[in-house]
């Protein structure tokens, strides 16, 4: 059955999902309701809530770039503070997900009712169904859907704000009251009314972190999800703030706490360029589409906890099965049913509160999370983005949800309580004795002396490996220059040490003997990667100016390397790679590494190379990937017309390097001023695009 989930979510699928997640209840029904704590300075108490969630941002998008996993908060937890606050995080979360999602999509009956005389929950539960059919088409028909929600939505939303101002600035006939009384008094129930109300909403800006739950299916996360959350909160952060001020501009004081569809009823004061009444047409369908993508979203990434979970035996195991499309059907099921149960049993008042309030603890949870893997020196933990100020913004990210808390009441804090011991009964019924792991915080405790779970470094260098290399490490240049050596003869570990050392000893600028012990060390202390036919040592030292890979291959088996407790289940051993770089850059190491036992553990790999007589290709296996292709310079093909000319006078795409030149079974790498000669095979590293049009300009036309 297969495990992962298909990575095809770009940088506007982040953008879209997050934003879409974050407009609905917030925009199209809060206001109102939150300015009874604050009066007209509730339009700074979404600005308020906005900054507040940056210091949470910032550590859920440094973790989500080191462990881009389903689950969002659930694994966090899971991985940092254990299973426990794993299963109080994933259950705590999933119920607060899925209470915002049932609010959005009833609010989708809602406004349906004021164009057609129809059941709200009737839409509401057809609306329910059709998302979990869109989820069940795969996440990027999903956020394809979503996408002409946010555009349309964003759309109709900046026109709104451009009139708005319009009017309020340069339109004195729409206002029928000064435009100062509309703000007067200011802070009706001082700082501590702005601070409840910015709790309040706060909701609002929580869709801003559901991105981390689908953060195993974005492309390139390390990038992606810094940057979609950024964009997201800088876009929605803007149109909240100036949007709900317009509300409070164009809506009478009095009227306006007891609004229940502020942004309706501030369109229908100005848009006077429209036929009469376009403006509340066009706002309230902004709002239909607002929580139809609030509903999409929230169903997508609310559905990626029970799956997570499912895999890490928390849950039950069918929870995790993924179908054909590539997307958790049972896990979306299982939350379709819950949202459907919640709309025909629960009302809508309170689940703002008690969705905020547990978000809050969770937030807490996790900004304290990256002060454990920070300090459990857990060498995988290799996040791309780190978040800035750390440990003070971390600290300060655990006050500001601490002190919200407190000011969201009593009420939500026991039901928070509850859903705690829920998920603590839950782990000891159920799961306690299912799952056999700890968080990186017994890493923490290691260094004073307490209990780790290597099983943990295991899972995170799993993850590393699959997150591959990062955007500027030299793996490509280090294979183009890396040492091949093909042994026909008999051999034995020993002699192919000796032979690496002779070869490694000048630029580790120490003596043979030393750097022969350090890889015989590296086998007896387990650091050596053991796969069926291979051993990877990895070595890193203060003298490496720059990485080197040593490969030799061996068509006989490698002899006495039994002594060593890694390779013996793995034996026969034909293939021996040596990686060393430098100490000061331990994170590439282990991402270079993985990328070579990436490569190692390709199928029939230690076929393959035995089978090859050449340097060349043997680089070429290694870097095979969409970016490389190898061209044989024959006469009558389309590429003959490079035969006599000097390498820098081919035309090539810019973003394309000749990297190796094979020529009479002998390997070099090329400059500028290299002539091509007929039978040379030129191997060619360079972007996607580039080596498809390459592909099929030389290879395909040639078939």
């Amino acid at each position: 059955m297969k495990k992962k989930l298909n990575k095809e979510l770009g940088l506007f699928d982040v953008f879209a999902i997050s934003t879409g997640a974050m407009f609905s209840s917030g925009f199209f029904l809060l206001p109102g309701i939150a300015s009874h704590y604050t009066g007209p300075s509730v339009f700074l108490a979404y600005m308020v809530a906005g900054v507040l969630i940056l210091p949470t941002m910032f550590s859920i998008a440094e973790i989500s770039t080191a462990l881009p996993r389903s689950g969002g908060a659930y694994f966090f937890l899971d991985r940092s503070l254990g299973p426990l606050f794993g299963t109080i995080g994933g259950l705590g979360t999933y119920f607060a997900l899925m209470l915002k999602t049932t609010f959005a999509i009833i609010g989708i009956g809602a406004y349906a009712a004021l164009f057609w005389n129809v059941p709200t929950k009737l839409v509401a539960i057809v609306a329910t169904i059709f998302f979990m059919g869109l989820n069940l088409i795969g996440a990027k028909k999903t956020s394809a859907f979503q996408k002409i929600f946010v555009v349309f939505l964003l759309v109709i939303l900046v026109t709104f704000i451009a009139d708005g101002l319009y009017s309020i600035f340069f339109n004195e006939s729409v206002s029928q009251t000064s435009f100062e009384s509309q703000f007067t008094p200011f802070m009706s129930n001082g700082l501590g009314g702005l601070f409840t109300s910015a709790g309040f909403v706060f909701v609002s800006y929580l869709g801003l972190t559901q991105i981390a739950s689908v953060a195993e299916e974005i492309k390139n996360p390390e990038r992606n999800i810094p940057l979609g959350m950024t964009l997201s909160l800088i876009v929605t952060g803007l149109i909240y703030g100036v949007g709900v001020f317009l509300m409070v501009g164009l809506i009478d004081t009095e009227s306006f706490s007891q609004e229940m569809a502020p942004a309706a009823v501030a369109a229908s004061k100005i848009f006077s360029w429209l036929p009469e009444n376009t403006g509340v047409i066009l706002m309230s369908i902004a709002a239909l589409a607002a929580f139809a993508s609030t509903g999409n979203a929230g169903l997508l990434s609310a559905s990626r906890y029970p799956f997570a979970m499912g895999r890490d035996k928390l849950l039950p195991a069918v929870l995790s099965k993924i179908w054909g499309k590539g997307t958790p059907a049972v896990a979306i099921l299982f939350t379709t049913i819950f949202i459907i149960l919640f709309i025909l049993l629960l009302s809508e008042e309170g689940i703002v509160k008690l969705a905020s309030t547990f978000q809050l603890l969770i937030f807490i949870f996790i900004n304290f999370s990256v002060i454990v893997f920070r300090n459990s020196k857990i060498e995988s933990y290799d996040p791309g983005y780190t978040s800035p100020l750390y440990p003070f913004m971390q600290v300060i990210g655990i006050i500001i949800s601490f002190l919200l808390i407190i000011y969201l009441g009593w009420m939500p804090i026991l039901f928070t309580a509850g859903i705690i011991v829920m998920a603590v009964i839950w782990y000891h019924v159920h799961s306690r004795g299912k799952v056999k792991r700890e968080g990186a915080i017994f890493h923490w405790f290691a260094l004073l002396g307490q209990y780790q779970y290597d099983e943990l470094e295991n899972e995170l260098m799993t993850i590393l490996k699959e997150k591959g290399l990062r955007e500027g490490d030299p793996f490509d240049e280090t294979v183009i220059n890396s040492r091949i050596s093909i042994v026909k003869t008999p051999t034995n570990l020993g002699e192919i040490l000796d032979k690496v050392t002779d070869y490694f000893r000048t630029e580790l600028q120490c003596d043979k003997q030393t750097l022969r012990d350090r890889f015989v060390h590296s086998l007896d202390e387990d650091s050596v990667v053991a796969l069926p036919g291979v051993l990877v040592f990895h070595v890193k030292s203060k003298n490496v100016l720059h990485p080197s890979i040593y490969t030799i291959v061996s068509k006989e088996v490698i002899k006495d390397v039994t002594p060593f407790k890694n390779p013996e289940p793995f034996a026969p051993i034909h293939i021996c790679c040596f990686l060393i770089n430098s100490d000061e850059n331990p994170k590439q190491q282990l991402r270079m590494l993985s990328r070579l036992v990436d490569i190692m553990e390709r199928p029939d790999m230690v076929q393959h190379l035995i089978k090859m007589d050449s340097h060349r290709a043997i680089k070429e296996y290694m870097l095979q990937n969409e970016r490389f292709i190898s061209i044989k310079l024959l006469k009558e093909t389309a590429q003959s017309s490079m035969i006599g000319l000097q390498l820098k006078e081919v035309t090539l795409p810019k973003d394309v390097l000749v990297a190796l030149i094979e020529r009479d079974n002998k390997t070099f790498a090329p400059n500028g001023s290299t002539v091509l000669q007929e039978d040379d095979i030129l191997t060619i590293l360079g972007e996607e695009k580039s080596i498809s049009k390459l592909f099929k300009s030389y290879i395909s036309n040639n078939l």
